[in-house]
């Protein structure tokens, strides 16, 4: 009897999974504000949400791929090329609506997110070797597009125009711009995850590639679909960042891709893929979030950062994995019964 409301328990745990880091993000909150008053201030906590919305808005792709069994560690990458072109242009052309050169950066996301898809797709390269040589790729290209049209100088923030330095900044129906592009992103992959043909294929090909392909799947198509759509957000990114931090510099968003990837893994997506949630991922993202902010908060060394999310993926992967464990013997055990 012991043991069935055990299982039963665990089930439900892992059912609410969402909930439990929920949780944990309120105590993080609640012992950081106790360590310093500072965190709690309004200012503060409107920081680090809109520090945590780019996050959120590539993670969303990070996820997606992770479900499709792949990975992609080319973000930071691919936020910094998009970012420094659409900067560039912007330099000499300071006419351009803001929503423009957002369109503009998802247009060159779209392409290199692509060119990962085609590349672990037709010519079969493992996604970890794949986006591991284009985060190298596409790094250089943003030193050699910047050398070539800037002489390698940082484009400042006196190179942008006020609308588009605003942007990342202002306000839509009292809501920053941010946080209104972040919530629009989750809302329509959501809908595509959860209530379209092709988001239940996301999952499945995740979870059994050879069954899919049984059931008729094109395998190839939805494993290119991720990465292509995580580009387009990269995209969108890129040129957030550049407008929320005012500057493009040939070394932002450096590691950032191990920030999404580690806000993925934490919100309870299965590392070899199939299941996941994406509330869990924006969970996930704010709680990043705010350990980044509290380290800053409570002034320790911003090289625990890094330490501090390899920890974290590694705890996290562990978890889920126990997790996953108890789960399939407990699902066993109700085939026995």
């Amino acid at each position: 009897m012991e043991t069935r409301n055990g299982n039963r328990l665990l089930l439900r745990a892992a059912g609410f999974r969402e909930m439990g880091i929920f949780l944990f993000l309120m105590l993080m909150v609640i012992v950081i504000s106790l360590r310093s008053p500072v965190f709690l201030t309004w200012s503060n906590l409107y920081d680090i949400a809109l520090d945590s919305a780019i996050l959120a808005i590539v993670a969303v792709g990070e996820m997606m791929v992770i479900l499709t069994g792949g990975i992609d560690i080319s973000l930071g990458s691919g936020i910094g090329l998009s970012g420094m072109i659409v900067a560039l242009i912007i330099k000499d052309h300071w006419g351009i609506p803001p929503i423009v050169a957002v369109g503009m950066g998802t247009a060159i996301g779209a392409v290199l997110g692509a060119f990962n898809g085609l590349l672990v797709v037709k010519c079969k390269i493992p996604p970890v070797i794949t986006t591991l040589g284009t985060m190298s790729v596409f790094r250089g290209l943003t030193f050699i597009i910047n050398y070539a049209v800037n002489q390698g100088q940082w484009v400042g923030a006196d190179k942008f125009s006020v609308p588009f330095k605003d942007f990342a900044r202002g306000q839509f129906l009292f809501i920053p711009n941010l946080l209104f592009i972040t919530a629009l992103v989750y809302v329509i992959f959501y809908y595509l995850l959860n209530h379209t043909m092709t988001g239940r294929k996301i999952y499945a090909v995740g979870g059994n590639p050879e069954g899919a392909r049984f059931v008729g799947i094109n395998v190839n198509k939805i494993t290119f679909l991720p990465y292509f759509l995580t580009g387009m957000l990269v995209g969108t990114g890129g040129v957030l960042w550049v407008s929320r931090y005012t500057s493009a510099q040939t070394d932002s968003a450096q590691g950032f891709e191990f920030m999404a990837i580690t806000a993925v893994v934490l919100g309870g997506v299965n590392v070899t893929g199939g299941s996941g949630s994406i509330f869990g991922v924006l969970f996930g993202s704010l709680l990043i979030g705010v350990i980044n902010n509290a380290l800053n908060v409570v002034r320790i060394s911003p090289f625990w950062k890094l330490a501090l999310n390899g920890f974290i993926i590694l705890l996290a992967v562990m978890v889920d994995k126990l997790i996953s464990r108890k789960m399939n013997a407990v699902l066993l055990e109700r085939r026995n019964i």
